[in-house]
């Protein structure tokens, strides 16, 4: 589950709060997607709920982490309760999707009998289980992706965090991989998506929050992002 009460975040340097009284409660095994303009504060509740930058006010707690007082040291902990997913993929060019996959599991020590066994698993599950020899230049935009996605999941996370997960696809693989992440979440991983992209949103009838300013202006159960006509 992912709480934030009265979160305040202001930059250094900066006048104006980036997050300004931000209340958001995510519950366990939701789809929920995170949209609103550039400079809206998405990206900062990212960094947020990751641990990576620390509010100025109020309360955090993502999968029982309580962010205000947890430890440099615990941040891992947390970590391996979150699978991120990029908009720039972020694989590693010269290893193949198998070990790109199964380098995930090694760096939070998982021995090679667990990593034989739940890497095919997480492969197939998106669809690359024939891909498992191939290099990420070797393979499609929407094929990266999925690799991506197999790493995010393959050390069995609370939650998902997409941070503009189709922003770099064509629309019929943007579609693929918003069905792919919906197909995740009814296997019981809560997911966050981070968007702008009105026409997928407004497709798949899911919770809805918008950010404005900094600002929460509207939280809606099959929502709409933008107006139903356009």
């Amino acid at each position: 589950m992912v709480i934030l009460k009265d979160v305040k975040v202001t930059y250094p340097g900066n006048k104006k709060p980036t997050l300004l009284d931000l209340d958001l409660t995510i519950r366990d095994g939701e789809f929920v997607f995170l949209v609103g303009p550039s400079g809206s504060g998405k990206s900062t509740i990212i960094k947020l709920l990751t641990g990576e930058i620390r509010a100025n006010g109020g309360k955090i707690k993502v999968n029982r982490f309580d962010l205000r007082t947890i430890k440099r040291h615990n941040l891992p902990k947390l970590r391996r309760t979150l699978g991120v997913i990029f908009q720039d993929f972020r694989l590693i060019d010269d290893m193949t999707v198998y070990e790109n996959v199964a380098f995930a599991m090694r760096v939070v020590g998982a021995s090679d009998q667990d990593i034989r066994k739940r890497v095919p698993y997480v492969l197939k599950l998106v669809g690359l289980e024939n891909c498992g020899s191939r290099l990420p230049r070797e393979l499609s935009g929407g094929e990266q992706q999925r690799v991506a996605i197999a790493r995010a999941l393959v050390n069995s996370p609370e939650t998902i965090i997409a941070d503009e997960p189709t922003g770099n696809l064509d629309p019929a693989k943007s579609l693929e991989i918003m069905l792919l992440l919906r197909k995740i979440n009814e296997l019981g991983t809560t997911v966050l998506v981070v968007t702008h992209e009105k026409e997928l949103v407004n497709a798949f009838g899911k919770r809805v929050v918008v950010l404005e300013n900094g600002v929460l202006i509207s939280d809606e159960e099959g929502g709409y992002f933008g107006k139903r006509d356009e």
